[in-house]
């Protein structure tokens, strides 16, 4: 008998806008009547961590900075607040996120956060159930070829709606107080962050199957909100020197200014 597949893959279209803090409440005032807030998500949300994978010459940065049709991420993500309690057997996922033409295609597999060091770090052949091996092995594979290695870390607090009726499909985050590092990549460890946008902005983000409800680009328009390019992995490399700052992301007086 077959082991049961812990591999999620799913495509979607995304629409990421910058929220102002003094529009959040009535953003969230409207998601309420119209949306459910995630079960999984408690009153206050939860801590997203991720700490992403590249080059030495950040291909995958500078793939998503010139927009090129195909692109991918490579990153090891932890829900919940670093300073928790936590360990090697604490459940991490490991995903490959990539961008095909406009469509955004998402592939994981959770595993022991051990066990993800071991593969995405130390580059060890791990076993897992026959399901997830193909991808596990194509994780490596692509860490070995391009010899990617942690180059910057991304986190906050997200708050997640999920649609009803009409908007099964529909899934609306706020991410508050986005912040990052570039260095000690422990997804348990509570250490120095600054922020890599400004902390009074917050990142809507709008994804769906197919097509974006009328009410949503409806409520965008009008708080005077526009479709931004942004990426929180980007946001870290420029916020950290990494590489200089691209036109194609947060404008200058939207980015958090230097620690």
């Amino acid at each position: 008998m077959r082991a049961p597949s812990s591999l999620h893959a799913f495509n979607r279209y995304e629409l990421k806008y910058l929220v102002p803090s003094n529009q959040v409440g009535d953003i969230r005032a409207e998601l309420n009547e119209r949306m459910e807030r995630d079960a999984y998500a408690g009153p206050r949300g939860y801590g997203v961590w991720s700490v992403y994978y590249d080059t030495s010459h950040l291909r995958f940065y500078y793939e998503k900075i010139e927009g090129l049709k195909f692109r991918r991420k490579l990153r090891i993500r932890r829900y919940g607040d670093t300073g928790e309690v936590a360990d090697e057997n604490s459940p991490v996922s490991v995903e490959i996120k990539q961008r095909v033409n406009r469509v955004t295609q998402k592939r994981r597999v959770m595993l022991p956060y051990g066990q993800a060091l071991a593969l995405c770090d130390r580059r060890e052949h791990i076993s897992v159930a026959a399901s997830d091996q193909p991808f596990v092995d194509e994780v490596l594979d692509l860490i070995i070829r391009l010899d990617l290695r942690p180059m910057a870390m991304t986190g906050y607090r997200r708050e997640p709606y999920v649609g009803i009726d009409a908007d099964l499909g529909l899934r609306v985050t706020l991410d508050h107080r986005v912040r990052g590092r570039d260095r000690d990549f422990d997804l348990r460890a509570e250490t120095e962050n600054r922020y890599i946008i400004r902390p009074d902005l917050a990142v809507m983000e709008v994804k769906v199957n197919e097509r974006a409800p009328y009410w949503v680009t409806d409520m965008a328009a009008r708080y005077g909100l526009q479709i931004q390019r942004i990426s929180k992995y980007c946001q870290s490399v420029e916020a950290h020197g990494l590489a200089p700052r691209s036109v194609f992301h947060a404008p200058e007086d939207q980015q958090a200014l230097p620690a």
